[in-house]
């Protein structure tokens, strides 16, 4: 039996050239063409391009998403007659080097001594290791594993924080997410990578935020609704010794209006902490539509009630 593929993604044509090259039997690509939207029983897309469309859907029976995200696909109105799976173990080595990257700059000043260049100042300035300092990781999942290995390298204390209070290898500590307040006071560093869940929106509100010390650095790398962003608007606002860096956000594009913009203690990126590259997506693809076509368990199922 035979199927056939949509391509709903921002760049088809690369997504072509690649798939043609993985030879997958008795498989078909559809067109671009809006009646391929009824015609497929297999969609490889990226899930704000899927989500409009998935109601007309008539054949569909899975879909790959190319994100590791996949919120719009799985809010509660939306049909759920069909297997829904996701890229994961693949971001963590990205995830890292973006957060890394940014702490490792604020440690060492790297901003002060730009600064101080361009007015030909000779001036050093003390700065901390980040040895013995504490990083608390909102998640544990793949990503949040691969950062907490790379925070061992440099002599870091891990706190994870997950549904269950499961113990996770890498980790000194797991808890639970009802006992954040209890480590947000010892954390140096805190990173959310959390889903968006209704146990996980807003978490970090202006209650929670108000525990962090006065010096902490705070990543948002997971989902915008983790975050009360008018809440930390509010935090930076009055701790200035307090930095944040924020990837991923509510409303994305973040609309200009926004206040947080102008805060001199933050720093916004356009969500390209970790992107999914077309040849990593296809890879994790190919390997599931042979499971498919063999009628075994498909990797990295969305469980649609948890959302992720």
């Amino acid at each position: 039996m035979g199927h056939k593929l949509l391509l709903l993604t921002s760049d088809n044509q690369r997504y072509r050239e690649l798939l043609s090259s993985c030879h997958l039997p008795n498989l078909t690509l559809l067109g671009d063409e809006p009646a391929s939207i009824y015609q497929a029983d297999i969609w490889l897309a990226e899930p704000p391009l899927a989500a409009p469309l998935i109601g007309h859907a008539k054949n569909i029976k899975w879909m790959q998403s190319t994100h590791a995200g996949v919120d719009s696909l799985v809010k509660p109105r939306q049909r759920r007659d069909y297997q829904l799976t996701n890229v994961r173990g693949i971001f963590g080595p990205l995830m890292s080097e973006y957060l890394f990257g940014y702490l490792l700059a604020h440690q060492r000043h790297h901003h002060k001594y730009k600064t101080q260049q361009a007015e030909k100042i000779w001036l050093p300035a003390n700065f901390k290791s980040l040895q013995g300092q504490r990083l608390l990781l909102l998640g544990t999942g793949n990503i949040a594993k691969h950062l907490a290995q790379t925070a061992k390298h440099f002599g870091m204390l891990v706190t994870g924080i997950n549904r269950g209070a499961k113990p996770t290898k890498g980790f000194d500590e797991v808890d639970t997410l009802a006992n954040l307040s209890q480590h947000l006071p010892q954390a140096d560093a805190v990173a959310s990578i959390l889903p968006s869940t209704p146990f996980t929106r807003d978490a970090l509100n202006a209650q929670t935020l108000s525990l962090m010390k006065q010096d902490v650095i705070l990543f948002n790398l997971g989902r915008g609704d983790v975050l009360d962003l008018d809440a930390l608007y509010q935090q930076l606002k009055s701790t200035p010794s307090q930095q944040t860096v924020l990837d991923v956000f509510n409303q994305e594009p973040l609309p200009q209006e926004h206040p947080i913009w102008s805060l001199d203690n933050v720093v916004i990126t356009p969500h390209i902490a970790a992107p999914s590259f077309p040849e990593q997506v296809v890879e994790i693809f190919a390997n599931n539509y042979h499971k498919l076509i063999k009628g075994e368990a498909l990797s990295h199922e969305v469980n649609f009630e948890r959302g992720y």
